[in-house]
């Protein structure tokens, strides 16, 4: 992993924020579809490892774009134009981790 290292604290948060499932299907009705970890904002800044996004490999890194799916890795603009900004969706899953609490 290029960047730091997570902090224990943030390995806590980025498992919670990973179990909620993707949050592009959980947004369109699809819940608990498995999930990797996307940082908004790389993982050499404070906080980096805090603002984090659980995106499946469709949504994250597959390097699609079709109707189905598009893929935040290479389709950054794509993928917020149809989903909603990465700050947007790092709003919801926050609400979804008050939520769970």
């Amino acid at each position: 992993m290029k960047g730091r290292n997570p902090t224990v604290k943030e390995k806590k948060h980025m498992d919670k924020v990973q179990q909620l499932g993707c949050i592009v299907c959980h947004l369109s009705g699809l819940e608990g579809v498995p999930a990797e970890i996307h940082h908004i904002e790389g993982k050499t800044k404070q906080n980096a490892h805090l603002k984090v996004l659980p995106l499946c490999y469709e949504h994250h890194r597959m390097g699609v774009k079709t109707d189905l799916f598009v893929s935040r890795h290479p389709f950054k603009k794509e993928f917020e134009k149809r989903y909603g900004s990465e700050k947007l969706l790092l709003f919801k899953v926050m609400q979804l981790l008050v939520d769970d609490v």
